[in-house]
């Protein structure tokens, strides 16, 4: 065989272990033709096929490794030796009061082999302190029935209810619950797998963190043969996100007062039985009482019939997760439209009546090219009721720019701005903020163009929510691939913008690129913010943050003061990135944002070191949401590793480099 075949042969391979086999493969493939087209089945089969064509980067300890090789990840850290069980162990026996979980599993006409493999992963934790209850929802296969019965016989900790009637899986859920006595609740599908360390980490989180009421981890999928893949690594409690999809899914564990509080699961919601179930919990918490662990402890079992496999093999499940939705917001009395989007679903808020004005302030010096075709795309494609442009010229003296600033005072929405002095983007920004009329700002990059009539419609319905800070919106490059899609810190030494470099019309990995969700930062270059909020943190840093990472360290002190930060992809403008100053490449601007950078480390070192809205499992070299060599988590003890060290920027990618 030729050495081309040869490569084709593993490319192949590699590409099929990762999607889970040839069928899920190939429904994959046809999931990705129709959201994301040819360019981004493109993009996917060239990043999946670096595990078998040889794209390597080096890990921390100098070895040559695939990036994107899942199966050799999990042999170096999601692998547990007989010396780490034994240090869990010696764990558990100190606990002065160790706390019962009580998992639940609902079961109807299951594979015999994998309904044992799910009970077993019970058995086999290294925490022993559990209760099984499973109910059998009128199962028509008698074996099932024989073998529960025998479990329940041979082992004290699983308790066992037969239904007489097959009531579908909420009925069937509730019939476990009641025979459930631990504190907390698991959930436990008939045919996945818990890791051996699931509830051994579970109970830890439940000492580490008193005040929680549902906890979720990580998870993965594990296919017909037992073989796992497609990872999902989650971030930190993150409602925006949570409300496109089920963020909390496997594995949750809810204190079982609460469950039984709201009245268990409510029938009906067949399919989304979880997602509901999550959604009525939350209602009654605050979010520091939900809690995330950041390791994979549950193996979701795909197969044709599962919504592991494609959500297309159960539609019913995403038109009832439809109905929890809607239903959640009807309860909290939010005005909201709730419609399916690919594999979750999108949000929209109304505007207040009436709108608010919005006040674009665009700072800018020369560049005319630039500048007009930001101000034109404005001005024509906005259909926004009430805004103005507020320009603020850092001393322009290029004659064209001038003629066309010139032009401009005949436009009744612009009004132009002196701003002299040496360039400092967050005084100008500052100084723009301070004569705006409008109760809603967008800070607006002159070097953006953009490119949907109702960006700004989208953008203030967010803002206008009191719990948001900072919105922003989906950049792309001229050439249609994805500039911005949130900001994750740590990135290059201190911040990146999330799928950076994908298609355009990229899902991203598990939908970030497509779902609104909470990020930690986002972009200055399109930045959405209500003035009252914008004036109560100071505005942008204007003393130590002259040019550079201003808008990350904006979203920060939002944060620190009770404010998420929001993407949306539903906005989307052209970002002909750092065009009108240039990057930082000359001594002098390179020394600027070193001090610049030093700061943020100073200021938010922890926060760059764990993003919430990321994941330890995740790299901090790339912004593709590829796999950390090693992750900044340690399995063995559920204890977070050591800060990262900062690491200098490079001057070769400017993938390391953010700037708005």
């Amino acid at each position: 065989m030729s050495n081309r075949l040869i490569r084709l042969r593993q490319l192949l391979m590699g590409i099929l272990a990762h999607g889970g086999g040839w069928r899920m493969t190939l429904n994959k493939v046809m999931t990705v033709l129709r959201h994301e087209g040819l360019t981004g089945l493109r993009y996917r089969l060239t990043n999946l096929g670096a595990v078998a064509s040889g794209v390597a980067i080096i890990d921390a300890n100098g070895t040559q490794v695939l990036r994107n090789d899942y199966q050799e990840w999990l042999k170096r850290y999601d692998n547990l030796d007989d010396a780490r069980r034994q240090h869990i162990r010696q764990r558990i026996e100190t606990l002065r009061k160790p706390i019962l979980i009580s998992v639940l599993m609902p079961v109807f006409n299951p594979r015999i082999d994998w309904l044992i493999a799910a009970i077993e992963s019970v058995r086999n934790q290294l925490y022993p302190h559990w209760q099984l209850c499973i109910a059998d929802d009128a199962s028509t296969n008698i074996q099932v029935r024989k073998l529960l019965a025998d479990y329940a016989a041979a082992d004290a900790r699983i308790r066992f209810v037969q239904r007489n009637t097959n009531g579908h899986i909420c009925a069937a859920s509730n019939s476990a619950l009641t025979l459930a006595e631990g504190d907390w609740i698991a959930l436990l599908d008939q045919d996945d797998l818990l890791t051996e360390h699931a509830l051994y980490f579970a109970a830890d989180s439940m000492l580490e963190h008193p005040q929680a009421q549902v906890i979720y981890s990580d998870e993965d999928k594990v296919d017909e043969n037992g073989n796992r893949h497609s990872p999902y690594f989650k971030s930190a409690w993150n409602p925006d996100l949570f409300h496109s999809h089920n963020l909390i899914t496997h594995l949750g564990l809810y204190k079982r007062a609460l469950v039984e509080r709201i009245g268990g699961f409510r029938t009906g919601l067949e399919g989304a039985q979880d997602y509901d179930l999550a959604l009525r919990c939350i209602e009654q918490l605050q979010p520091d009482m939900v809690v995330h662990i950041p390791h994979i402890l549950y193996h979701w079992r795909n197969h044709p019939a599962s919504t592991a496999a494609s959500s297309n093999a159960k539609p019913y499940a995403m038109q009832a997760g439809e109905q929890a939705l809607n239903e959640h917001f009807a309860r909290l009395n939010i005005a909201c439209q709730v419609s399916r989007h690919g594999h979750g679903f999108r949000v929209r808020y109304p505007l207040p009546l009436p709108a608010p004005r919005v006040s674009i302030v665009i700072t800018s010096r020369n560049s005319l090219l630039l500048l007009q075709r930001c101000i034109e795309s404005v001005l024509r494609v906005t259909r926004y009721p009430d805004y103005e442009i507020v320009l603020v010229d850092n001393d322009s003296d290029d004659p064209a720019t001038l003629t066309y600033l010139q032009t401009l005072a005949n436009e009744p929405r612009v009004r132009l701005l002196p701003g002299p002095g040496p360039f400092n983007y967050s005084a100008l920004n500052n100084h723009g903020v301070r004569h705006a009329s409008g109760a809603i700002i967008c800070l607006l990059n002159n070097d953006t163009e953009v490119l949907d009539a109702h960006w700004l419609d989208e953008l203030v319905s967010h803002a206008c929510r009191p719990e948001i800070g900072a919105v922003g919106a989906k950049l792309l490059y001229p050439n249609g691939r994805l500039q911005h899609a949130g900001v994750i810190l740590g990135i290059g030494g201190w911040a990146g913008h999330a799928h950076k470099g994908q298609p355009g019309r990229a899902q991203g990995r598990w939908g970030r690129a497509a779902l609104i969700s909470g990020f930690s930062a986002i972009t200055g270059a399109c930045l959405v913010i209500r003035k009252a909020l914008y004036d109560e943190l100071g505005g942008l840093n204007e003393e130590e943050l002259a040019v550079a990472c201003n808008d990350v360290d904006l979203c920060l002190r939002a944060k620190v003061g009770g404010y998420r930060t929001l993407w949306t992809p539903y906005v989307r403008l052209y970002h002909h990135e750092s065009a009108s100053r240039g990057y930082d490449t000359t001594q002098e601007k390179s020394a600027r944002l070193a001090r610049e950078i030093a700061y943020m480390h100073r200021h938010w070192g922890e926060w760059l070191s764990n993003d919430p809205c990321y994941n330890p499992n995740l790299t901090l070299e790339r912004e593709d949401f590829s796999l950390a060599w090693p992750p900044r988590v340690d399995v063995s003890a559920n204890i977070r590793a050591s800060s990262r060290t900062w690491l200098p920027i490079s001057r070769n990618r400017d993938t390391t480099l953010y700037a708005p």
